[in-house]
C-alpha cells in the first residue's frame, strides 16, 4: 500500500479506535475510490471534512474490508466522467475484495447514446465488474432531470443490459423518482441512503411519504446506507437512524434492502465505519436469520446480478 496508513477499522471523530468486529457482513453495497490527480473532487471542504481529504486506493479500502470482517463491495462513481469509469474498473482489476462497480454514463442521450457510451466501457477488461450505472440527481442543475424521456429511454438500455440504477436523490425528488421508476419497470432502481433522509432536524414526513410511493414499486430496492452523514456528524444517536431504517424495513422489507457504509465519508461521522455496523446490526437485530441474510448479501446479489457475494 502506499501513502497514508488507516486505522483498522475506522473509528472516525470520537471513535477511539475499537477494533472489536460485528457479526460478519458479507458485502458493503456502496464505497467509493478516488485519485484526485484523475478525477478532482471539488466537492470536498478541506475544513469541514479533513478526514476524507485525500486520495482513496482499493488497498486502502482492502484494508478496512479485512478489519471490518467483510468479504466483498461494491464501489460507486463519485463523479459525473466517463474517464471515472477507467479508473473504477483498473482498482476493480487488481482489488479482489471489490465484486462490483456502479459507474457512469450520460442518461440524456437516449438508448442510442448510451448504448454506444455502454458499448465502449466494454471494451475495458475490468467492465465485467459493472453492475449498474449512477447519475448525482441530487446536485444536478437540472430539476427536472427525473422527468425527462431521453432519461427514460436511457434507462431502459440499463435494464436491457441487466444493469441496476442506483438513484441518489433528496427527499423532495422521491415522488418524481417513483414515476421515473414505474415508466421503466424492466430496470432495476436502487435507493441510495434511503433517499437522504434529514435526520438532523427530525423532519420526516414528507420523505416518508416518498419512501411509501418509491416502495410501492416491485423494481425498486435501497440500501440501508450512509445514514451517519445525515444526521449530525459528531452526535448522531441511535434513535434518528432508526427513525429512517424502522421504516424502511416495514416498507420494503429485507429482501428489498442492502447494507452499505457511504466510506470512507462515514469518516466524518462520530465513531466511523465501526460505529456504523454497530448501529446497523442494532437497527436490524429483530430480523430472522434468513432476513439478515437477505439485507446483508442476498438483496444485493439479485439486483447487481453478483454470484457468490455471500460466501
Amino acid at each position: 500500500m502506499t501513502g497514508e496508513t488507516l486505522s483498522a477499522v475506522d473509528a472516525g471523530p470520537g471513535g477511539g479506535g475499537r477494533r472489536e468486529l460485528a457479526a460478519r457482513i458479507p458485502v458493503d453495497t456502496h464505497v467509493h475510490l478516488w485519485d484526485r490527480s484523475l478525477v478532482p473532487q471539488t466537492w470536498i471542504d478541506p475544513g469541514s471534512m479533513s478526514a476524507i481529504d485525500r486520495d482513496f486506493s482499493g488497498d486502502h479500502l482492502s484494508e478496512q474490508l479485512r478489519e471490518a470482517g467483510i468479504s466483498r463491495a461494491v464501489v460507486v462513481q463519485s463523479d459525473r466522467t466517463l474517464i471515472e469509469n477507467d479508473y473504477l474498473f483498473d482498482e476493480a482489476q487488481r482489488t479482489p475484495e471489490l465484486a462490483g462497480v456502479v459507474g457512469w454514463v450520460d442518461l440524456r442521450a437516449g438508448a442510442a447514446g448510451v448504448r454506444i457510451q455502454l458499448d465502449a466501457l466494454s471494451g475495458h477488461a475490468g467492465s465485467s465488474k459493472l453492475v449498474g450505472i449512477r447519475h448525482p440527481v441530487h446536485i444536478d442543475e437540472d430539476e427536472r432531470w427525473l422527468s425527462r424521456d431521453d432519461v427514460a429511454d436511457g434507462l431502459a438500455e440499463l435494464g436491457a443490459r441487466s444493469l441496476a440504477f442506483d438513484l441518489v436523490i433528496r427527499p423532495w425528488q422521491l415522488g418524481q423518482a417513483a414515476r421515473l421508476a414505474a415508466r421503466v419497470p424492466g430496470t432495476s432502481f436502487v435507493l441510495d441512503h434511503l433517499g437522504k433522509p434529514p435526520l438532523s432536524t427530525g423532519e420526516l414526513d414528507a420523505w416518508n411519504a416518498g419512501l411509501r410511493q418509491l416502495a410501492a414499486l416491485p423494481n425498486v430496492a435501497a440500501k440501508v446506507s450512509g445514514l451517519t452523514i445525515e444526521d449530525d456528524w459528531g452526535d448522531w444517536s441511535q434513535e434518528a437512524l432508526e427513525r429512517a431504517i424502522d421504516p424502511a424495513l416495514e416498507l420494503f422489507g429485507p429482501s428489498r434492502l442492502m447494507f452499505g457504509s457511504d466510506w470512507p465519508l462515514v469518516r466524518l461521522t462520530r465513531g466511523g465505519y465501526r460505529a456504523w455496523i454497530d448501529a446497523y446490526r442494532s437497527a436490524t437485530s429483530a430480523l430472522s436469520a434468513d432476513e439478515q441474510r437477505q439485507i446483508d448479501a442476498g438483496t444485493a446479489e439479485r439486483v447487481y446480478g453478483m454470484s457468490g457475494v455471500a460466501s
